[in-house]
């Protein structure tokens, strides 16, 4: 069996109404899938985290080491296409691109065997996650702290045990909405804050000081990615919890941020930290040093499903004699596409996700779907 064609398919969805993040602001959705085709009909999908377009050239750079590949090397591959470009790719697009590369050929291996991928990681540790709903970015044209407690105050009622809210505008404000919230969804529903990288360490701090009383599970992302002495500065002089890593790249670039302690939960996206084959290596060493894996999601039923199988394969981690179980971050912004790509939608019930067990990813993909939501030249 070799890799005989890759392609990808292009995704977008104009919103009615825009909303933003501290770092970001979306006025339509955009994505990214990987389909890579072998000589014997195997097909295997994967997705890219980041710019699109960008993206999608990657992928189709790297195709040119791709074609007449064993699809089921996936490590020989996966080193193959990082040194191909280290000089000038040791992480952003070189290695999200790498990633939805890497998904779909573990999805034509779990498919090959016939097994999913994760009895390939180890095996199936669970068949279900709880879910935590992630939305309240600010929207436009409404009051933000009405607007927020309202719609996690929605996600409560529909059974999720945990919800994410963003932050990172302005402190004042922003402790408005954290209260808000959690004056909407009760005391006993986790609450987590994410900053998007929006404060300096001096904001971070004194939102963190004063937000604690609120009962936060965990701060993430509170400032810029690269400035890791922040980090550790916020995670020392404040007393919430500090998670990030959804733009950390590799094995390498959790290093440091593992090692000196400067989070206490890593977050690694599996479409862009660089596939199955990345993020299982960042999961061993964040273990060696004691420090909690909630991977990062943020895309269509492709990404959720990858996510799920790396997380049914994580290995309980004790404490106290009770396992921590991973919790699966499920995106509640709108996305037409994001359940349409895919035969039988990912959803939830009471805040509860069932892992597939179908081979590979699990997932059958919808290719009218991708008709559909093709951009049209001119929007």
């Amino acid at each position: 069996m070799r890799i005989a064609q890759v392609k990808t398919h292009l995704l977008e969805h104009r919103l009615e109404v825009a909303f933003e993040s501290a770092s970001m602001r979306f006025d339509r959705r955009v994505h990214v899938l990987v389909e890579i085709v072998c000589d014997d009909g195997t097909v295997g999908w994967g997705e890219c985290l980041g710019p699109a377009g960008a993206n999608a050239a990657m992928v189709q750079t790297y195709s040119a080491w791709l074609i007449g590949m064993n699809p089921l090397e996936t490590e020989k591959i996966w080193a193959t296409l990082y040194n191909a470009l280290r000089d000038q790719g040791q992480r952003g697009i070189t290695i999200t691109a790498l990633s939805g590369i890497d998904i779909a050929l573990w999805d034509i291996k779990g498919k090959h065997f016939g097994v999913s991928i994760a009895t390939l990681l180890g095996g199936r540790f669970r068949e279900s996650v709880q879910a935590y709903a992630t939305g309240s970015f600010k929207r436009d044209g409404v009051d933000r702290v009405e607007d927020n407690a309202e719609e996690m105050a929605g996600h409560a009622a529909a059974g999720f045990h945990a919800a994410k809210i963003k932050i990172g505008f302005d402190v004042a404000q922003d402790l408005q909405v954290i209260r808000a919230v959690r004056d909407a969804i009760g005391p006993d529903m986790r609450l987590m804050i994410d900053a998007n990288h929006g404060y300096d360490a001096i904001e971070a701090i004194r939102l963190g000081q004063a937000a604690a009383e609120c009962g936060i599970d965990w701060f993430e992302e509170p400032v810029v990615p690269e400035q890791l002495a922040a980090y550790r500065d916020v995670r020392a002089r404040q007393p919430i919890a500090v998670a990030g890593g959804e733009t950390w790249h590799t094995r390498w670039g959790f290093r440091e941020p593992i090692e000196t302690r400067a989070v206490d939960i890593v977050q690694p996206d599996i479409c862009g930290v660089g596939g199955f084959s990345e993020i299982k290596r960042v999961a061993d060493l964040a273990s060696l040093h004691g420090v909690r894996v909630v991977p990062h999601v943020w895309g269509t039923a492709v990404q959720i499903a990858a996510a799920l199988q790396f997380m049914s394969a994580m290995v309980p981690n004790p404490v106290r004699n009770t396992p921590i179980a991973p919790i699966l971050e499920f995106d509640r912004t709108h996305n037409p596409f994001r359940q349409a790509v895919v035969k039988h939608p990912i959803e939830h019930e009471n805040g509860v996700v069932q892992i597939p067990d179908a081979p590979g990813l699990g997932i059958e993909i919808d290719r009218d779907a991708l008709v559909e939501f093709a951009p049209r030249s001119g929007t």
